[in-house]
């Protein structure tokens, strides 16, 4: 695996241009706060968790008053837990490579003395170590609704505990505001608990590790490129935290 060291968001863009240079794939990033943390979702995390089916009927139980609409698929109930913080076998990323920056950046005060982590993942590529390698489409990259997509849902999980395929790249229905802001897409595991950066040969990721000095630096450019807090969460309870912060 590749891992480089980025200061400035014009380091990003020098490295960026050469690593990708001649390829034509999608590509998706990924910003987490300590770069030590693996790229496993949360529900992969937990030490003794309930089954995914017992957590949606929770979730349902209290979220079913709350809703407008009660969604149909199990798919749709995990990306309304994955919404709200619930853990699930799904990992955030986006389409921008300042959008996954923030979120390395963005909560640099709660990781001190933590270098951070911005991940590039190349998703068609992480998708040929579980099979899916359209001769008709080079760089194909499922959706939610495909066939691919139906041995990971919940009910077949369920029924199949004896499989072990690899995580997917896939992309979902941008049906709300916050995964429309950010430029949201989805790797999902299986059963099997391999980090996505040490799937087969792990050349379908690179790792840009950001010194811990770095960072207040980092998230002023990213302010200054309209890369904010409400910009990427475009709620109520944003524009109250950035009017509170003001004020201190």
């Amino acid at each position: 695996m590749i891992t480089k060291e980025i200061n400035s968001i014009q380091d990003l863009l020098v490295e960026l241009a050469a690593d990708n240079d001649g390829y034509n794939g999608s590509i998706w990033y990924r910003g987490q706060a300590n770069q030590d943390w693996q790229l496993t979702p949360g529900y992969l995390r937990l030490n003794t968790p309930p089954s995914e089916s017992t957590l949606i009927k929770k979730f349902k139980q209290s979220a079913a008053m709350l809703i407008d609409t009660s969604p149909n698929q199990s798919f749709d109930w995990l990306f309304l837990m994955q919404h709200y913080g619930v853990p699930t076998r799904l990992l955030d990323w986006s389409e921008s490579p300042l959008v996954g920056l923030y979120f390395a950046v963005e909560n640099f005060l709660n990781h001190p003395g933590t270098e951070a982590a911005l991940w590039s993942l190349r998703p068609s590529e992480l998708n040929k170590n579980a099979g899916i390698n359209n001769s008709d489409e080079e760089f194909f990259i499922p959706s939610f609704e495909d066939v691919e997509l139906e041995n990971y849902s919940v009910e077949i999980l369920s029924q199949n505990t004896r499989t072990q395929q690899r995580p997917l790249a896939t992309i979902a229905t941008r049906n709300n505001t916050r995964i429309q802001a950010q430029h949201g897409v989805f790797t999902i595991h299986h059963h099997d608990k391999t980090p996505i950066e040490e799937v087969g040969d792990s050349s379908h990721v690179i790792k840009y590790v950001i010194p811990d000095d770095s960072k207040t630096k980092l998230l002023k450019q990213l302010s200054l490129l309209g890369f904010t807090k409400f910009q990427l969460f475009p709620e109520l309870a944003s524009i109250g935290e950035i009017i509170t912060g003001e004020l201190k």
